[in-house]
């Protein structure tokens, strides 16, 4: 059963997901959250494995409020909702350590399997948000990258071209079509990327491969 605590400062959100999310079998809301210092009390308290958390909150922001929760509780991931896919706290949520993005116009198939996308260790990164990512990398990218290019050649020559894939939005399951492997290879390779990257999840493989110059946003 996936535990689930929504944070949002709309009681109307919050309930609406609430009841969606509650009608899937393998899914439980367990908690609901009205800012983001009321979350990270009760993420302390009730350890849930998935947080739907808005960005927008009084008090305490969902951005300050992902960074806390996964510095204190890192079993628990962080599923940002956002109005729009090109949000302009994106990029900052992603560094905080969010997994993923949904949209809060999402279906309630949407949601539910973005739940279970994230409670399972993969990061959901939709084409828009990868677009948005590209955009902030364009921005910034005179920044110097010499020593994240130093930790790019611990990686095989394969295990650069997956996380080069995981960049550019690509799943397990896309990644294997496109370099003729076995999926479960591909997660084998994923696994090894992020143990010698340091890396928490696919999430901050893209944004690695960004910012280390591997992924040059022009030429996606």
């Amino acid at each position: 059963m996936i535990r689930v605590l929504i944070a949002d400062d709309q009681q109307m959100v919050r309930q609406g997901f609430a009841v969606l999310l509650n009608t899937q079998p393998d899914i439980r809301v367990i908690g609901q959250a009205v800012d983001g210092l009321d979350a990270i009390t009760r993420v302390a308290d009730l350890l849930p494995d998935v947080v739907l958390m808005d960005i927008r909150m009084p008090e305490l922001g969902g951005i300050e409020a992902t960074r806390r929760i996964t510095a204190a509780t890192p079993g628990t991931k962080v599923l940002v909702l956002t109005t729009f896919d090109l949000d302009e706290y994106v990029y900052e949520a992603l560094r905080a350590g969010a997994c993923g993005f949904l949209l809060k116009d999402a279906s309630a198939d949407q949601l539910a399997e973005a739940v279970r996308v994230i409670a399972a260790g993969d990061a959901l990164l939709a084409p828009g948000i990868t677009r948005r990512l590209i955009a902030e990398f364009s921005r910034l990218d005179d920044r110097p990258r010499a020593p994240l290019r130093q930790r790019i050649e611990d990686l095989t020559e394969r295990e650069t071209e997956v996380v080069a894939l995981i960049a550019h939005g690509l799943s397990n399951a896309e990644i294997a079509q496109r370099l003729v492997l076995a999926e479960q290879t591909v997660k084998t390779h994923v696994g090894r990327i992020l143990l010698k990257l340091g890396l928490r999840d696919r999430t901050q493989a893209a944004v690695f491969a960004y910012e280390s110059g591997l992924v040059r946003p022009s030429g996606y």
